[in-house]
């Protein structure tokens, strides 16, 4: 029961089968052919209950509220206001493009929400302005892993329900983790960007930067209703993302006029495959963990390795390798699945923070959609930009490397992840 999971999974992987029902194969597989006395039926009735949770009705919403966004001209104003302001900077179009991406997950909690919005946008607008288009493609895959880093995160709102921790105040430390991670992928664009001879057109002037603030403006008001929503206590997530739908839909159909009554239907299509998508993950992913949890692999493995060592370095070095390599295979909220329940008694020994280890979980699977062979945020960018993937990773190495800098500061720091949380008087 043991091995048969896992190889079965790594088989059906290996087959090309999609992650969510490779997951559901290697559950039937295992029980199949290791003799348990389990019914099959209890495949389907656990990848049900796997999604049967209150807070997991956000994830919806936000995927709605994203494509509504993306339709109604709510990300082209953050842009184009990034634009105004860091235009004229070195690698300015790329300092554009993590801004916009730090807004627009902001709002989303999506990598590949983030990569498509945005990616439509920067990317021809960075060829426009002397990027090399693979370049163009490698800024706005690495700028995406903040998709679900920038608070609300879907990824977040799963492993808090797992974990048993606060979704508010998940939230609110994700804050400086992204801030990090901005500030990363900002020093790598203006060291690389000189690299490549970019010349930067941008040049704004102060009525410019006004105007395209006052612009955007609106655009502004929907992190500030959820995000001040959620931590004022007055909505709960799943509240707070419907009422960034409705907000959304405000200000797409009757103020900027961008979204027609007519294009509705395909932007809930839209939005409706990304949520079909993440949930099935979801399910088959519970049904999955559930199967190691029953036959407590999760606590063989923590015992594993636990055995090697218990110096806190030494194991959460082990623990970010572990996401990283993994991360090469695994979507981020599978990922979140089937290893929170092995990392939580971990944790627990070494007196891990619930919401530090949560985060480090995130910004590791985060980072994961930039290595191949799954590599999420690059095969979007390339399908964008027109470009081979082969390219695009040889550009995105500097910006991956850089980021894994960041996984060890918050690991080896964790006072940066609780600084937040605990300034606004949370229990962390």
């Amino acid at each position: 029961m043991t091995a048969i999971p896992f190889i079965s999974f790594t088989i059906f992987l290996l087959l090309n089968v999609p992650i969510a029902v490779s997951l559901a194969l290697a559950t039937f597989s295992a029980i199949i052919f290791s003799g348990a006395a389990i019914p099959l039926v209890i495949v389907p009735q656990r990848m049900f209950t796997s999604i049967d949770s209150f807070p997991f009705m956000a994830i919806p919403f936000f995927m709605l509220a994203g494509a509504i966004m993306e339709s109604g001209g709510i990300s082209k104003r953050l842009v184009a206001f990034a634009k105004c302001l860091v235009g004229s900077l070195p690698g300015g179009m790329g300092i554009i493009t993590v801004l916009s991406c730090g807004f627009f997950g902001v709002m989303t909690g999506s990598n590949a929400a983030t990569v498509a919005a945005i990616g439509g946008i920067m990317i021809p607008a960075m060829e426009k302005d002397n990027y090399p288009s693979d370049y163009a493609c490698a800024v706005t895959a690495a700028a995406g892993t903040l998709g679900v880093v920038t608070p609300p995160s879907v990824p977040m709102i799963t492993y808090a329900v797992i974990s048993g921790a606060s979704i508010g105040a998940m939230f609110i430390a994700g804050f400086m983790p992204a801030l990090l991670m901005i500030v990363t992928l900002i020093i790598m664009i203006v060291i690389t960007s000189k690299k490549y001879v970019i010349i930067n057109s941008v040049r704004t002037t102060r009525k410019e930067l006004i105007s395209s603030f006052f612009s955007a403006i609106l655009a502004f008001g929907m992190p500030l209703i959820i995000l001040g929503g959620i931590y004022g206590g007055f909505v709960t997530p799943t509240e707070a993302a419907a009422v960034a739908v409705v907000y959304a839909l405000i200000v797409s159909l009757f103020i900027y006029r961008e979204l027609k009554i007519k294009d509705l239907y395909g932007v809930i299509i839209k939005a409706g495959k990304n949520t079909a998508t993440v949930l099935f993950v979801i399910a088959t992913s519970g049904a999955f963990s559930w199967l190691l949890t029953s036959q407590r692999i999760p606590d063989a493995a923590a015992r594993a390795i636990l055995s090697i060592s218990d110096n806190y370095f030494v194991i959460m070095f082990m623990i970010n390798i572990l996401l990283l390599v993994l991360g090469l295979f695994l979507e981020t909220n599978a990922l979140i699945l089937l290893l929170t329940p092995m990392l939580l008694p971990i944790a627990a020994h070494l007196e891990v923070n619930l919401i530090v280890l949560g985060l480090i979980i995130v910004v590791n699977t985060s980072i994961g959609m930039l290595t191949p062979p799954l590599a999420l945020n690059v095969m979007i960018a390339a399908g964008i930009g027109n470009q081979p993937l082969e390219a695009i990773s040889r550009k995105v190495l500097p910006f991956l490397f850089a980021l894994i800098t960041n996984i060890f500061i918050i690991t080896y720091f964790p006072e940066i992840i609780l600084f937040l949380p605990r300034i606004l008087g949370m229990n962390v």
